[in-house]
This record gives C-alpha cells, structure tokens and sequence, in this order.
C-alpha cells in the first residue's frame, strides 16, 4: 500500500452506572442522532484525560516529551515562583504586568480577560529568564524595571514565536498533538493533527436519576439521619468513539523525530484503550476499557464509522462490531481505499482486510508508522 498518512482509531467502550461528563446544567452530555437521544463524551474531555493520565503510557513518560501548561496563570504560578519573593515587590509588579500583557493581551493583567493558554516549557522558561535579567537590571527601581521592561516588549521578543525561537515543542508535546489557538498572537498557532470526535452511545440514551443522602453517622435514634438529599444523574452506554492522527502533520510538530512519533502513537492507542472520562470517581468508579479497537492506516481521507450507528442497535458489543462491519464492507465495496487495519476486539466477529491481535501487536504497529513515512522502515 502506498505511505500512511493517516492513522484511524475507532473503538467502542462500555460504562455502567457512571456520569462520564456534565453539561452546565450537571446532567449528562446528550447528542441527538439519527432520532434517537444519545449519551455523549465531547472531545475535550477525552483529550484532557489523555493528555493528564498518570499511567505508565502517559505522554510524559515519553522521553523527549516537552512539557506544557493551559492555564490563565502561567505567570504568576509558573514565571514568578521560587524566585521573586527576594525582589522588591513594585519591581515585580512592574515586570509582572508587562509580561501578562505581551503574553494574554492588552487586557492580561485583569485575569477574568485572559485567554486559557497553553504554553510549552521552553517557552516558560524564557519568560523566567527574561523575568530574573529585567529584575537585576533594575536594581530595585520599579520605574527603571518598568521601562526596561516595556522596551523589551516593543522590541519584538514579546510574542511567543518569539520567545520559542529555535524550539522543536514550543508548545510541548501537548501543543505539538492537540495544537494551540492564541487569539492575541495567531503567528504561534499550532494546527492539531490530532483530531478527535465526540464519543456518542450507539444505542438511544439509558439514564436514571439517582436519589442519595448524606447519612449522619452520629444522629439521635429520632432523626432519620439524612443530613443531605441529592439528586444526580447515571448513565450507562456503550460508546463509539474515533480519532484521526494527520501523521505528516504530527512529524512536522514533532521536528521530524520519527522515534518521538513512534512513541506518541504507541502510548496513544494505550491511553485511548485504557484511560476512562470520568466525574464522580468515588461514588461510581468508572473505570473501563475498549472492548473493541480497529485501527487504519492509508493515504484517502479518513471517514467515521458513526454510521454505523445511525440507526441505534442494541448496547452489546458483539451486535455493536456486527453493525460497523457491515458498514465497513458497504465502505470498501463502494471506495476500495485500501487502508491496511489492525484489530483488538472482545467480540468473534471478523473485520474485512484486518489482522487481529491484542492491544500491544496494533500499539506496535501505529509505532512503525513514521518511520515508514518517513522511508527508514521498508
């Protein structure tokens, strides 16, 4: 086949009990879809997931993988820690405002205004190290470190471009899979070549209200001991979701280091099959794992298998993989794309053209992926 340049995920992932992820009213994500309410996980809340996990295929056990904080207040938590508080306070404040500015806009320094922004480590550390000189430049003079400090923002170096000049991660490795949108400097945007989509049940939604209370352990016998009455709301569902990997755009944000891609892919496919969404850890523990994995490299234009679902089926795995196999026979029947595939699955059934193993075989496939875009592995 000819180069991968993308990397198809499609899984399914059961949940019982759980409120994976709220709306703003506290109830659960909810999508209609082909006349059916379904239950959803937005992609936000899966990449956070991904990215934060602490697991032993978490991104940042990766070596060379660049760290990065989103965040309102990188400057105060970040720039200004474990140094400042031996500087006159006006000379920080001074600087302090300077750099809000050049980094969240006109309007940094009132915090409701800021943008939550990602930044990459090295772009931090320049902002510390631009931070300390201003400061021993000063001499404890706010209005001098003021001027110095508005003169270095007019001389160009306050923009992150700038500041991450010559980094291969200026947004950490964060940046480099799920890209970054700065409104108040769009020369340090980076495009995402990982794109996910919002994970929907493929069946109609199954939701209760549930009705709990706080016990009082140490109420009088006349008291019913409910100090608390809540409601919230549980769901249960099993889930399709799907992830693109644009793979010439990851290598690009990566610097070309096809070892360093090799092993985002890898730990990916890990924490897509193993790290749950989830609120609610104590009282509902929803941890699970995909019962189904179809991985597909080829160089057309991804499509979702969602389809497959349009019409709800019934939340079995089995019926669920049947579903998106007839699907993906209609697909190659009438496209002939091609794509090479690799599947876990729990389920008996077989998927056209793919070649079954466990969870670590189609991590260890999408791991050779770069090298062969990149013409090191025949």
């Amino acid at each position: 086949m000819p180069d991968p340049r993308f990397l198809q995920i499609h899984f399914l992932a059961p949940y019982t009990a759980a409120l994976l992820n709220r709306d703003d009213s506290g109830l659960a994500k909810r999508l209609p879809y082909g006349g059916a309410l379904r239950t959803r996980v937005s992609s936000q809340c899966l990449k956070r997931h991904w990215r934060l996990a602490d697991d032993p295929h978490g991104l940042h056990t990766i070596d060379g993988a660049e760290a990065a904080f989103r965040s309102r207040e990188v400057i105060d938590r970040k720039v200004f820690a474990d140094w400042s508080e031996s500087v006159d306070p006006d000379v920080i404040k001074a600087i302090r405002e300077v750099l809000l500015k050049a980094v969240y806009g006109k309007e940094g320094v009132d915090k409701k205004s800021r943008q939550t922004l990602l930044l990459g480590q090295v772009e931090v550390d320049f902002l510390i190290e631009t931070a300390r000189q201003l400061a021993a430049g000063a001499a404890g003079d706010a209005k001098a470190a003021k001027a110095a400090a508005e003169a270095w923002a007019k001389a160009g170096k306050a923009n992150l471009k700038a500041m991450s000049e010559g980094a291969a991660l200026p947004g950490g490795l964060t940046g480099a899979l799920f890209g970054r949108m700065v409104t108040s400097d769009p020369k340090a945007n980076i495009d995402a070549p990982v794109h996910v989509a919002h994970a929907f049940t493929v069946h109609g939604e199954e939701a209760e209200s549930d009705y709990f209370i706080a016990a009082d352990d140490l109420a009088r016998e006349e008291n019913t001991g409910a100090d608390t009455i809540q409601e919230t709301e549980l769901t249960s569902g099993l889930f399709y979701g799907y992830v693109v990997v644009d793979l010439p755009g990851l290598m690009r944000n990566l610097g070309g280091d096809t070892r360093l891609a090799g092993d985002v892919l890898h730990n990916l496919l890990y924490l897509i099959a193993e790290v749950s969404p989830g609120a609610k850890l104590g009282s509902t523990a929803p941890y699970s794992r995909a019962s189904f994995m179809l991985v597909e490299a080829g160089d057309r234009q991804p499509r979702s298998l969602a389809e497959a679902f349009r019409t709800p089926c019934a939340a079995n795995t089995g019926m669920a993989v049947g579903k998106l196999v007839e699907h993906l026979a209609a697909l190659d029947a009438a496209y002939a794309t091609g794509e090479a595939r690799r599947v876990m699955s729990l389920a008996n059934a077989d998927v056209p053209g793919a070649e079954r193993g466990t969870l670590a075989d189609i991590a260890a496939y999408a791991r050779v992926l770069p090298a062969r875009l990149s013409g090191t592995v025949a």
